[in-house]
């Protein structure tokens, strides 16, 4: 081989590992613009990293149902209503004529136009418990019972500690409770105090809350999902089990670090550890399915998922479908993920000297592999569409760490996370929050009331 072959051979190496050269970043590029298309509606990216970009259209994948914003016909108002019983009655009496100027005082009413003014009274009660110390004739002191709770010269009342948790868990700031307290009731608290109300609470609601965890992995159905929190300046992790009726939250510092013992149908977005879970049937969140296809509509443009998604949005809409119906999604399920795969296969490898998988294609052996479970919710009544149940309650989390940031100690994010639990719940079933937060403080809480309902 002269010098003349051997140069041209040089330049055929040069030439094809730039090809390939360009084709890797070629890949990179269309990696990076399609990270950067990726946003709330389209990703499990919170809303928060949309940050101020303008959208130009609405994106959700709420459906426009064509009702007008507002209460609906047929919705249950709270509007004011009077009362039969007024705890101020006030009578304004005429007592001339405004045309002739006739005194009208002893002239009877024909009627009475009442009107009624809502309003609250903010007050501060101290309570003095007082017991009588006498003396027997036998030389013995006695002194009369109080109240088992009531331990201290002077101490905070079961609705002080029960509205302290409260607003605690409406994320208000620790000082601006304090100042709450002071603005309303004239009553200082202090920062302390109202760390050690959480604590109390929790403590208290100890075997409500090993209660409703085993109550939810009983449950025929419950829904599971994480989320990561900054706790005494390491990164932990939220878990959250919850029904339509009841919430758990429990901390850990692995996110793999999952409970046992659940069975009948676990609801999650496809993370695998979940599969791990013995004596549990899958069902998966196809909210999560959606927001990926909707990617591959607008950024890859694949026809595809196109068709996917309409399948799924159609499916979702269907109450106990009878098997002809079930058959036929089914079978057009099939038929869609077999033409999504062809036409990736087509495509060829990502990378000459890889085995990864475009975003597509790897969505498509999801859906292939796990037909069962992304379609449970088509032949179990019982099975919900979506996991946003857990998500909603995790969004609570994620209020607190926006608020806080972050947890100082371990005990005060698992006290926090006790107490969310039990206001969850009471939320879900519709009872009072602070009535029952009450009942905790005063020794009056039915836990039963909760964890059967």
């Amino acid at each position: 081989m002269d010098a003349k072959d051997r140069r041209i051979q040089e330049l055929e190496l040069i030439v094809a590992a730039q090809a390939r050269r360009i084709d890797e970043l070629l890949a990179r590029i269309d990696e990076l613009e399609r990270r950067l298309a990726l946003n709330s509606s389209n990703s499990s990216k919170p809303p928060s990293s949309d940050g101020l970009r303008k959208k130009g259209k609405n994106r959700s994948l709420r459906e426009v149902d064509g009702n007008k914003f507002g209460g609906q016909i047929g919705h249950k108002g709270d509007t004011l209503k009077q009362t039969d019983n007024p705890d101020i009655s006030i009578y304004y009496d005429v007592e001339k004529c405004s045309a002739c100027g006739r005194p009208l005082t002893d002239t009877p009413a024909i009627t009475i136009i009442e009107k009624q003014e809502v309003d609250v009274v903010v007050k501060k009660v101290v309570t003095a418990h007082k017991a009588s110390v006498k003396v027997c004739c036998c030389g013995k002191k006695n002194i009369a019972a109080m109240p088992e709770h009531v331990k201290a010269p002077v101490q905070y009342g079961a609705n002080v500690r029960a509205m302290g948790v409260y607003l605690t868990n409406q994320f208000v700031a620790k000082s601006r409770i304090a100042d709450i307290f002071r603005d309303l009731f004239q009553l200082p608290i202090s920062d302390t105090a109202l760390m050690a109300f959480d604590e109390e609470c929790a403590e208290r609601l100890a075997p409500f809350d090993t209660a409703v965890l085993e109550s939810i992995k009983k449950a025929d159905v419950k829904n599971l999902d994480e989320t990561g929190m900054r706790i005494a300046n390491k990164t932990q992790w939220v878990h959250v089990a919850s029904t339509e009726l009841l919430t758990h939250y429990r901390i850990n510092q692995k996110r793999g670090s999952l409970l046992q013992g659940f069975v009948g149908t676990v609801i999650h977005d496809h993370w695998k550890p979940y599969f791990t879970l013995k004596n549990a049937q899958h069902g998966l969140c196809n909210a999560h399915h959606l927001r990926e296809l909707k990617a591959l509509i607008e950024i890859e443009k694949e026809s595809w998922a196109k068709d996917m998604y309409d399948l799924l949005k159609e499916s979702s809409r269907l109450i106990n479908p009878p098997p002809e119906t079930q058959r036929t999604i089914s079978d057009k399920y099939d038929q869609i993920v077999a033409a999504g795969i062809e036409y990736h296969n087509s495509l060829g490898k990502l990378k000459l000297d890889s085995c990864k998988k475009r975003a597509g294609h790897n969505l498509l052996v999801r859906l292939r592999d796990f037909k069962t479970e992304t379609l449970r919710f088509l032949y179990e009544a019982e099975v919900p569409f979506t996991n946003n149940l857990a998500e909603r309650d995790l969004r609570m989390i994620k209020v607190k760490q926006k608020v806080s940031g972050s947890f100082r100690t371990e005990h005060g994010a698992n006290a926090f996370a006790v107490n969310r639990s039990f206001i969850s719940t009471v939320q879900k079933q519709n009872k009072n929050i602070f009535q029952y937060l009450g009942n905790i403080f005063n020794g009056t809480f039915n836990l039963n009331a909760l964890v059967n309902a």
